[in-house]
């Protein structure tokens, strides 16, 4: 029998594999893009932060002895405080979503203790300040979503309360000198709040015995229907059918570095699968012995939800020896790409994954030059990383006629964005993650794109009778792709230039809805939390929460669904959504005004908040997580639920 959601447990085990809680996700070269200043706030408040606390307990402390003042650490205190209100305050400018545990209870627990120590000095006052500081600090570290806000309060004021009632009662016991007087116990007290956020936190973060996560009743598709329904056609012979089977390998780069690699066919990238839109691919996945299992996610199109290849949700991972049938009709043309998700922070770095082209049905074929590129690392055995296009760890060089069309198709299948330079060409944007640019004109040379991690650009230009090069930031790499007519000239150096903005490219704005069916806010944090590994740091919370933690988004069939991210940490995060596709409607309050920005992969960059919106009309349980592997192995994932879906599947591996 199908089982409820709540038994489903999604081994992102599912998206990645992990060992451990792992440091925080090192900065890309991409990160030119960011947006310094709210980065620099970022970091000034956390130190802001951390030194008010020092002053603070310095001031507390001597002010528990009688012969020695605080006013001095009181007064630093109370300067360190203020510039933290000073930095809410800005904040608070570049949005609500951002700024709003500040506002309501980081602040206000520090600057109302600080204020009233400060105007009315005294033991207990200045102890509730240095009490009151430090929770406000633990709360910067310690993120909670908004579901928390009033315990967090009420908790904090009430353990200050008896911070400020103990302090006056025991000046008088302990002069009467008892050993029961001399016990800490104000420490004790004030240790109590985030003693008590451990263990609530722990326990909202546990996996409970059988599942972490309960399904949406109600109508929509019908009650009881399971994720194995939900297929692609049955009943018809397919136009395209492909074969992929699995294994362990080896791949050598440009530059002769070797990779143990994991491989599709025997090779990797795997093989281009074409299809031409309305047409039924089946593509049979064999696994002959790659031990973790695998999976193909069709990431960007919107297949049946049974196709989608999370293990866990949608199948089982297929195991060496065994095979899964996939089937599916591809409703748009475009770039995509296949991948495994079981495992995917080691094995798509490996090498399982390939591209997906979707071509108009009857198409002319294309007249000019036409490559596929990825930008991915490959790990080198006994070294870091190696950035490269798609094999090609060195410029590569390739001869373009003058005058000939070029059409280049961009892929980031890494972990970070990239930031990628095209110089030597005017050049149009002609897709974005496999949609359609309406009324693009062509941009500047050295205009740079963002490629988010998972994401896709298409863009195409007329050869020149110079060279034209294509290369990115790969953290110290020389990948370059060098196009010139007798195919002999070597890549341009290309500086940073200006970055293309999908928020305002191309023409045709579609009118945003003007009420929606549901509204959902995201609150993205970098900070402490428990996973399925216990306590630590990550860049990963959802709103306080890691996986399994995070609430499911519940929709039912129809709805149109609007959702607001902000984004309050350091760190990228590409997000992904299964099954659908998302329209852009405003970036940092300013509205799309280009083409419709429709994509699968929107990275979200430090400081950043969006609204988009997407119409949930294709049932099922899908995925939503970050396509930075690290973060969906540390807990960056949630699930969007239709009513009356439910899953017959059950991970059989956990993250170590």
């Amino acid at each position: 029998m199908a089982r409820p959601l709540a038994s489903v447990k999604s081994a992102y085990v599912v998206a990645a594999g992990r060992d451990g809680w792992r440091t925080p996700t090192r900065a890309s070269a991409a990160g030119q893009h960011r947006d310094r200043v709210f980065l620099s706030l970022f970091f000034a408040d956390a130190a802001l932060a951390l030194l008010a606390t020092a002053a603070a307990l310095v001031a507390g402390a001597r002010a528990a002895r009688s012969d020695r003042r605080p006013r001095r650490w009181l007064h630093l205190t109370a300067a360190l405080v203020a510039a933290r209100l000073v930095i809410a305050l800005v904040v608070l400018g570049r949005g609500l979503l951002l700024a709003d545990s500040r506002l309501f209870v980081q602040v206000p627990l520090a600057t109302l203790p600080v204020a009233w120590a400060v105007w009315r000095p005294g033991r207990a006052a200045v102890q509730v300040a240095a009490a009151g500081v430090t929770l406000s600090a633990w709360w910067l570290y310690v993120p909670f979503g908004p579901q928390d806000t009033g315990y967090v309060l009420v908790g904090s004021v009430a353990a200050l309360a008896m911070i400020g009632g103990l302090s006056t009662g025991l000046g008088a016991w302990r002069r009467s000198g008892t050993r029961a007087a001399r016990v800490p116990w104000l420490s004790a007290v004030f240790l109590l709040v985030p003693a008590v956020a451990l263990v609530l936190g722990g326990q909202a973060g546990a996996v409970a015995p059988g599942g972490h996560q309960h399904a949406v009743g109600g109508g929509g598709v019908g009650v009881g229907v399971g994720v194995d329904q939900l297929t692609g056609p049955r009943d018809r012979e397919p136009d395209v059918r492909v074969t992929l089977t699995a294994a362990h390998g080896t791949v050598r780069l440009a530059s002769g570095r070797t990779v143990a690699a994991l491989t599709f066919n025997g090779v990797a990238p795997g093989p281009e699968i074409r299809v031409a839109r309305g047409q039924l691919a089946e593509v049979t996945l064999v696994n002959l012995d790659v031990e973790e299992g695998v999976t193909l996610h069709w990431h960007g199109v919107d297949v049946p939800n049974a196709e989608d290849g999370v293990p866990g949700v949608t199948q089982d991972a297929v195991r060496p020896g065994q095979r899964h049938v996939y089937r599916f009709v591809p409703d748009r043309a475009g770039t995509f790409w296949y991948h495994t998700h079981r495992e995917a922070l080691d094995t798509v770095r490996r090498g399982l994954f390939g591209s997906l082209i979707v071509t108009e049905p009857d198409a002319a074929r294309f007249d000019g030059i036409e490559r596929t590129v990825f930008t991915h690392e490959w790990p080198v055995e006994g070294g870091s990383a190696v950035p490269a296009l798609d094999r090609a760890d060195r410029p590569a060089r390739y001869a373009a006629g003058a005058g000939r069309k070029v059409r280049l198709r961009l892929v980031n299948s890494s972990t970070d964005p990239r930031r990628i330079h095209v110089g030597g060409a005017r050049y149009t944007v002609t897709a974005l993650d496999g949609n359609t640019v309406r009324g693009a004109d062509p941009v500047d040379p050295g205009t740079d794109l963002l490629l988010a991690a998972g994401g896709r650009y298409d863009i195409a230009f007329t050869m020149p009778d110079t060279p034209v090069t294509l290369g990115y930031s790969g953290d110290g790499g020389t990948a370059a792709l060098a196009l010139s007519p007798d195919g002999t000239a070597p890549p341009a150096d290309l500086d940073d230039g200006t970055l293309f903005d999908p928020l305002s490219y191309g023409t045709g704005t579609e009118a945003a809805p003007v009420a929606y069916d549901r509204t959902y806010d995201l609150r993205l944090d970098d900070g402490f939390g428990f996973g399925q590994n216990g306590f630590g740091f990550v860049s990963s919370l959802i709103n306080g929460r890691l996986y399994p933690a995070v609430p499911t988004l519940e929709v039912t069939e129809g709805d149109r669904v609007k959702v607001r991210i902000a984004h309050r940490g350091f760190n990228d995060h590409p997000l992904h959504l299964h099954g659908h596709r998302i329209q852009v409607l405003s970036r940092n309050g300013t509205p799309a005004t280009g083409s419709p920005w429709w994509t699968d992969t929107l990275n979200v960059a430090p400081g950043d908040v969006f609204e988009i919106a997407f119409t949930a009309d294709n049932p099922g349980i899908w995925m939503d997580h970050c396509h930075n592997f690290e973060h969906a192995a540390d807990g960056m994932i949630m699930h969007l639920a239709y009513t009356g879906v439910s899953s017959p599947y059950e991970a059989d591996h956990m993250p170590e």
